[in-house]
């Protein structure tokens, strides 16, 4: 049996890394929730840490800055020499989420029409999408509506965590990122998506935005395990979140007026 290298120094996450817009986030809270860090304190999270591969998948256009996203995450590189992605590919990143081994399997997959049937058949499974558009070219904001649909017919809407993801701000001046940006909140709010505004280029917030994914993939997977040995505590669990005001509590009602 193979033996999976130790986890690198700068993938350890040990408290909850804070969203980029508080207008559109999936919660408030400062902190994992208390069954998650109970649980990993007493090494009961099951098959999360020895089993668990959380799949993320990244949609949108094409030259949107997918690839470049998950490259700088991954490798910490930018080639300006683009190639669009032929169907999909992916890279696995591995974590350590309070003391407990995570992984990330990021998906990319291709923003070319003739490659969007290939893409779609490895939407499935996925416990996070990821829709990117180009901060610099409204029409791809316009069009992750349609890629959000797209992504949820092979998904479960209420369990799947949304994230817009506005790309290449480095192209932005700052009068016209305050405009864009306004209606990226609007997109998010009716995708019940958290926002991020990064810049592969900079590595502008690549970091964070990939650590609050694997943060809030963890804390869901736990919280998932927990309630499968709980079946009675199973409307308490489902409640966490009932002091937030956020986006979790209304996971069923996922299919908003852009998807519609």
């Amino acid at each position: 049996m193979s033996v999976l290298p130790p986890v690198r120094r700068d993938r350890i996450v040990t408290q909850l890394p804070q969203c980029f817009k508080k207008e559109a986030s999936l919660h408030s809270r400062t902190s994992f929730h208390p069954k998650v860090i109970n649980a990993c304190q007493e090494q009961r999270t099951g098959t999360v840490g020895r089993f668990k591969i959380s799949k993320i998948i990244v949609v949108g256009d094409l030259s949107v800055g997918k690839t470049c996203l998950i490259n700088r995450f991954c490798k910490n590189t930018f080639d300006k020499n683009y190639k669009a992605t032929i169907g999909v590919d992916f890279e696995m990143e591995r974590f350590e989420v309070l003391g407990i081994p995570f992984s990330l399997q990021l998906w990319d997959t291709a923003g070319q029409e003739r490659f969007k049937c290939i893409a779609s058949t490895y939407y499935r499974g996925a416990q996070a999408i990821v829709i990117t558009f180009d901060v610099s070219n409204v029409l791809s904001l316009e069009h992750t509506k349609q890629w959000l649909q797209d992504a949820l017919k092979e998904n479960d809407p209420s369990s799947v965590l949304l994230f817009l993801v506005g790309a290449k701000k480095d192209l932005s001046s700052p009068s016209q990122y305050v405009l864009i940006e306004k209606d990226a909140l609007k997109v998010a709010k009716e995708m019940q998506a958290e926002y991020w505004a990064i810049s592969s280029l900079t590595g502008e917030n690549v970091k964070e935005f990939f650590f609050r994914v694997a943060s809030l993939a963890f804390e869901g997977s736990v919280l998932a395990e927990l309630e499968k040995r709980n079946p009675r505590n199973i409307g308490e669990v489902v409640r966490i979140n009932s002091d937030d005001s956020n986006m979790y509590l209304s996971m069923k009602k996922r299919k908003s007026k852009c998807c519609q």
